[in-house]
């Protein structure tokens, strides 16, 4: 029986993209060779790869506007670094929504000042701080769109002058924004485009060439642009799952028809939340994710009970967060609406019993 994966990462993925990236590790193109065989500088790679970036930036908004896209590998924490390393001359903010958001700031201070504007540790990052005021001179200012293990999203973004980086790893491709508002964008592709290996990197290239400090080539956004994100030899499979997840979308009708869906899922699963007496939500209602929503049961007592209905519905991967504890339900964009569904009836049938 297939699983109703709720796992936090690495994520559902679309069957139709599942079946194709396993026939192409087996024969890719009808060459008599996988994908994961043949050179990565062949025709038919490098067009996967051209195709991939393309529709990155289709996908965004972001075709002709300046911007680049990117397939690195190391995922978001190499990117902690390398934003920092690239972008950082003087003086940084960062917004601090979680343990991520936490993560990119211990990277960030090896290369300069760190100003945090805005925390939400003083509630174990259960909000998202509205606020908070950007300081003049910022290199750029930080953000984490969307916090996996607290069940936070950011729904409004700050205006400012500054250059503005965000970590969208586990909600890139599920909501439409004003991406152009973004200077770089990064996201580990394993929440909502592949397998665990690649990150996608998308880089208004103005913003660039601006410190003082000599940079690593492989810690250099400018040597991968002009390598067409080739400079190494990148992680195949990734970004050609990556590719096919961005063709269904596309085919799907982009991100404005995947959000409608998403947010069917999240007003499926918050309603059943704030409605059974069984269950308390953890993350702020006016902050609450899209794409994972964290929940507790009242009484802890109900533990096993309930673990036992989840799993014999085929339920995979609700535990929350060691840091956290309870529920996580993790709804990329390729779980359906049915596995959501299957969730709520074993939260209803858990009060029925009582």
């Amino acid at each position: 029986m297939k699983k109703h994966n709720f796992s936090a990462g690495p994520c559902v993925l679309p069957q139709e993209v599942l079946l194709k990236a396993s026939e192409a590790v087996m024969d890719f193109n009808g060459s008599g060779l996988s994908l994961i065989e043949i050179s990565h500088r062949s025709k038919d790679f490098v067009e996967v790869m051209e195709k991939a970036r393309s529709l990155a930036l289709e996908l965004l908004g972001l075709e002709n506007k300046g911007y680049q896209a990117l397939f690195l590998q190391g995922g978001a924490s190499t990117q902690f670094l390398m934003t920092a390393y690239n972008l950082l001359e003087t003086k940084a903010g960062y917004l601090n929504t979680g343990t991520w958001s936490s993560k990119a700031i211990k990277e960030a201070q090896f290369f300069g000042e760190v100003v945090e504007v805005g925390s939400s540790k003083d509630g174990n990052f259960n909000y998202v701080p509205k606020d908070y005021t950007v300081p003049e001179g910022l290199d750029y200012l930080h953000l984490t769109s969307n916090n996996t293990i607290f069940g936070t999203q950011i729904k409004q973004f700050p205006k400012t002058d500054a250059p503005l980086v965000c970590d969208m790893s586990s909600d890139i491709f599920s909501r439409q924004l004003d991406f152009s508002q973004f200077d770089l964008i990064y996201a580990g592709a394993q929440k909502n485009m592949g397998p665990a290996g690649a990150t996608l990197v998308v880089i208004k290239e103005d913003i660039l060439g601006k410190v003082s400090r000599q940079i690593p080539s492989m810690l250099d956004y400018q040597v991968h642009i002009s390598k067409d994100s080739m400079f190494n030899t990148p992680p195949v499979f990734a970004v050609y799952t990556s590719m096919l997840t961005l063709e269904w979308l596309k085919n799907l009708g982009g991100i404005s028809a995947i959000e409608e869906i998403n947010e069917k899922k999240a007003q499926l699963v918050y309603s059943e939340i704030d409605l059974n007496p069984m269950f308390k939500g953890f993350a702020n209602k006016e902050d609450r994710s899209t794409m994972n929503a964290t929940f507790n049961l009242v009484d802890e007592k109900l533990k096993d009970t309930f673990d036992t209905m989840v799993k014999e519905a085929g339920i995979n991967g609700i535990n929350g967060h060691r840091s956290v504890g309870g529920y996580r339900a993790s709804m990329y964009n390729a779980l359906s609406l049915e596995s959501v569904g299957v969730l709520v009836d074993v939260m209803s049938e858990l009060e029925r019993k009582g």
